[in-house]
């Protein structure tokens, strides 16, 4: 993907903090680089340091305390809400709809937008995740695994630039969460799509290409790909 062409999110000086009990509790400080699509990126830190906030901020969903973040397209900086329509989200908890069959859980994200082929483009996904033969059962005819799937299927159905995963593999065991996690990065870069990934597992981090890492309010960037 041409530089001039890619979409990036660029965090400038940015804090987050929250008050409670007329206590101001700053999660983190000084936030300052840039998330490219195409490319893969790990939040990693010990819980309570902010890492689902910093990806709430990232995606556009939560405003920070101060400092500024920006999404570019083709060299164009725009405000945040900009690019809701360009981001997908996959859960710890997978967050499908229990009505729903598998195809109809990845459909519907595109049947919301009047998307006529949603059925067909929601079942190629399914087979891109190797999951085509359950289109038919209902989340609680699903593993756990096999529900993440799912998610990951529905979050990259209308493909978009980035997908923000929150402890994705958190629910699995050990082989679930490998192969959870070779799906997500595999379609991520199939699709050209950037990829941050919230996570505990040193393991998936590695996986990531660079790596934020928040600790003691302070937020370091590597830019060394810590998975290459």
């Amino acid at each position: 993907m041409s530089s001039n062409l890619s979409r990036l999110i660029q965090l400038c000086g940015v804090e987050q903090s929250f008050s409670l009990n007329n206590e101001k509790t700053t999660l983190f400080t000084d936030a300052s680089f840039t998330i490219e699509q195409g490319n893969s990126y790990a939040i990693t830190g010990p819980s309570g340091a902010g890492k689902s906030s910093l990806l709430m901020l990232m995606a556009g969903l939560e405003s920070p305390t101060s400092g500024t973040l920006q999404f570019f397209e083709q060299n164009k900086a725009y405000e945040m809400n900009k690019m809701r329509h360009l981001t997908g989200f996959v859960f710890q908890q997978f967050h499908l709809l229990p009505e729903l069959t598998a195809l109809h859980n990845v459909a519907l994200p595109l049947k919301l937008r009047g998307e006529k082929l949603a059925d067909e483009k929601a079942l190629a996904w399914l087979e891109n995740v190797g999951l085509a033969h359950r289109k038919n059962h209902k989340p609680a005819q699903l593993s756990g695994g096999e529900q993440q799937r799912v998610a990951i299927a529905r979050a990259l159905v209308f493909e978009p630039a980035f997908i923000f995963a929150d402890e994705p593999t958190g629910n699995l065991d050990s082989n679930n969460a490998d192969d959870i996690a070779d799906v997500l990065f595999r379609c991520c870069e199939d699709q050209g799509a950037g990829l941050v990934v919230v996570t505990h597992s040193e393991a998936l981090a590695a996986r990531a290409q660079y790596r934020v890492v928040l600790s003691r309010g302070q937020c370091q960037f590597d830019t060394k790909r810590s998975g290459l």
